[in-house]
């Protein structure tokens, strides 16, 4: 099952002065070409999970994408790059950022794994109907 992770730390903004560091696993894996998992830990809570488009991390890393639950966008300033990142539920907002250098050479990887344009082809149809059919029998 080929897979690749990044466990790294992001910046919960609280308020327009004060962050909070958010420890965060991504995921990619083959079998689910389309997709990006996240995973958010924050200590005393339970962890976070979220599903959005590779496609829509790798846009916005460059500009501004997402509509509703997901938006990311990058920052580039004198001193650093960042991505942000905006994802809104029926519970709440959390704003999170993260330096471009770490994702950026993930997201590459997940593009070795699965170039863009061919995510059709590492799907599994076949495979996924037959083990949802033993499932349900």
């Amino acid at each position: 099952m080929p897979l690749t992770e990044l466990d790294c730390a992001l910046q919960l903004v609280v308020t327009a002065d004060r962050s909070v560091p958010v420890s965060a696993r991504f995921s990619y894996r083959v079998q689910d070409p389309y997709s990006v998992h996240v995973t958010f830990y924050v200590e005393g809570f339970t962890p976070v999970s979220w599903v959005f488009a590779r496609d829509l991390l790798a846009d916005g890393a460059v500009r501004p994408s997402g509509l509703g639950d997901v938006r990311i966008w990058p920052e580039r300033t004198e001193h650093s790059d960042s991505i942000w990142l905006e994802l809104t539920s029926p519970h709440g907002r959390a704003l999170l950022t993260m330096p471009a250098e770490t994702m950026t050479p993930w997201l590459a990887r997940t593009h070795i794994l699965v170039p863009a344009g061919s995510e059709e082809a590492a799907l599994d149809l076949d495979g996924e109907l037959s083990r949802l059919l033993d499932e349900v029998a």
